[in-house]
């Protein structure tokens, strides 16, 4: 077992918004002690290629290089940050995760939105912005074609959002107990549905944990793994980390 650090759903925008700045913080402060650290997704609320040098891009790297020097950084894509590539996990430091993905210790991690199968229009939107022929297409258009093209892209997903139900846009409880008998785990930790909690749930004759993770909008939180014991917390954005 490890002692770990699990964060996701950051939604980060402004280098020196209190989110970004805490983000900073608990970075600094809990590589002190983890053995690792994992990003499950939507770390920006945007990311339009490896190529990107705006303020926020450049203190992302800084960041992320900084703490990767101190402990092990892991990032996984989220349905903001798909773009996440190569480069920037080299310049980072970091390594890039597959979705889904198992540690040594048999603790399955995922961004969360496969196992939202009830919404069909997603997961068919899902499927198309994570082939490699779009992709590519994508980021072969010069950078301010495709700022403004993931701009329209987040409003359309925010319209198409605030008219559905909001159990579609929850995990379904079918696709989470085959996901966790596919890797033969007992305890799943995701984000994406901005819905934190910690859920225990009966597969066959096998106890199991669901923990997600919360987005990091009123508050920030983050799940914290101490051999095999886990931990929700959450914290204010208003103050320094830790105090």
């Amino acid at each position: 077992m490890h002692n770990r650090v699990f964060v996701s759903d950051l939604h980060l925008e402004d280098p020196d918004g209190p989110a970004f700045l805490r983000f900073s913080e608990c970075l600094a402060a809990e590589s002190a002690w983890a053995d690792e650290i994992y990003i499950l997704g939507d770390l920006v609320e945007m990311w339009i290629g490896d190529d990107d040098n705006s303020p926020l891009a450049e203190r992302l790297r800084e960041v992320l290089r900084r703490t990767a020097a101190v402990c092990p950084v892991a990032l996984m894509h989220g349905n903001r940050d798909f773009l996440f590539g190569d480069e920037f996990a080299r310049d980072c430091g970091v390594t890039l995760l597959a979705d889904p993905h198992i540690t040594d210790d048999g603790i399955l991690l995922c961004h969360g939105d496969s196992l939202c199968t009830d919404d069909a229009e997603y997961q068919q939107m899902r499927k198309l912005l994570r082939s490699a022929a779009w992709q590519a297409d994508i980021l072969a258009k010069p950078l301010p074609e495709r700022i403004a093209l993931g701009r329209g892209m987040r409003a359309q997903s925010q319209a198409a959002n605030a008219n559905k139900a909001a159990n579609i846009m929850d995990v379904n409880p079918g696709a989470t107990l085959e996901l966790l008998s596919a890797h033969n785990s007992r305890i799943l930790v995701h984000g994406h549905t901005h819905r934190p909690g910690i859920h225990h749930l009966q597969n066959g004759s096998e106890a199991c944990r669901r923990i997600v993770t919360g987005a990091w909008e009123r508050c920030g939180w983050l799940c914290r793994q101490q051999q095999a014991e886990f931990t929700l917390e959450c914290f204010t954005l208003a103050r320094r980390y830790g105090t």
